[in-house]
């Protein structure tokens, strides 16, 4: 069983991953409904945290149906991120995540993210004051290292744990590759392999099937999977895992129907959430990947993302579902 701290998260956990402008609320509840096992948010600026900014604040929402949720943040200076994480321990998550994973280049070359791994004292000095400053379990999400010259992964995941993180997940590349080449979970499974290690690790990068999934839990005996870029679009894939794996069969995929059941209900808590304005506009990069393989889609694309009113998305959601109803998807 997997368990972070109190959290019991069953025999072999799937998670969604924290992604920038994808892992918001709306998103999240349909990876729920879709049978994700535990939510992180989008990771949050902790300078955004301390200066009230709204889009940082707004980020600290989550709800009870999307529990166990850990909020994800962020930042290179110790105190910021430890006065980040009393403002994040108010909004009540079940556990505060450090990303020390993103790649990008205005968080990594600022040395928060993936930038940290360059300073692996300063890393672990960092992780001792955020599990210091709250009663919240904490995890971590991190990369193999900076470049193929530092994977330290295997000695720094030891010593994150003994600072007193709960659970830590690990994307199979490092900064250098950001998303690029097959990812390699060969050092992750040599944590587990580390008879010190207790605590769950979490393996991260193009899981993108039941196969892989399965794949993975059996080569590298990892405690769960986090799945992130395979989900956009697609949060049926967590029920697909855990179907493969408890029977050796696959579901069939989403027909037309639900795929615009799945867009819809999306559009409708982003409008809810996000309001109407913001709602419609930020809808617009999760369209094409609901209807990905579907051929002649091109024309309906281009309408929903450009439609500015509420009535005409659902009336080309509508168009969609009559006219492909015998779609096969490629």
């Amino acid at each position: 069983m997997a368990q972070i701290g109190n959290i019991n998260l069953g025999e072999f956990p799937l998670l969604l991953a924290p992604m920038e402008d994808v892992s918001d609320p709306p998103f999240r509840r349909l990876c729920k409904q879709h049978g994700a096992d535990m939510m992180y948010t989008e990771f949050i600026s902790s300078e955004g945290l301390i200066r009230d900014a709204v889009k940082s604040v707004q980020k600290l929402d989550i709800f009870e149906y999307e529990r166990p949720v850990g909020i994800q943040i962020f930042g290179n200076n110790i105190d910021s991120m430890k006065e980040a994480t009393e403002i994040t321990e108010q909004a009540n998550p079940d556990v505060i995540d450090i990303n020390y994973g993103c790649p990008v280049k205005k968080v990594a070359c600022k040395g928060a993210g993936a930038g940290i791994l360059q300073d692996i004292p300063k890393m672990v000095r960092m992780t001792a004051e955020i599990v210091k400053s709250t009663k919240l379990p904490v995890t971590v999400k991190t990369r193999l290292g900076w470049d193929d010259n530092t994977k330290y992964i295997v000695e720094v995941a030891e010593r994150l744990q003994d600072v007193g993180i709960q659970a830590i997940s690990i994307h199979g590349r490092t900064r250098k590759q950001m998303y690029k080449g097959v990812a390699d979970w060969t050092l992750i499974g040599k944590i587990k392999e580390n008879p010190r290690m207790r605590i769950p690790v979490f393996g991260n990068g193009d899981v993108d099937s039941p196969e892989k999934a399965v794949e993975m839990r059996q080569r590298f005996g990892v405690d769960g999977v986090m799945i992130g870029r395979a989900s956009i679009g697609y949060p049926w894939i967590f029920n697909e895992i855990k179907h493969y794996m408890a029977t050796g069969e696959h579901l069939p995929p989403p027909d037309i129907v639900e795929r615009v059941s799945a867009a819809r209900q999306h559009l409708t808590d982003s409008l809810h959430w996000k309001g109407e304005r913001q709602g419609i506009v930020e809808m617009r990069r999760h369209y094409g990947n609901y209807f990905k393989g579907l051929h002649h889609f091109k024309e309906y694309r281009n309408t929903l993302v450009t439609s500015e009113s509420v009535a005409d998305l659902n009336g080309t959601l509508d168009e969609i579902a009559e006219r492909f109803q015998e779609a096969v998807f490629a």
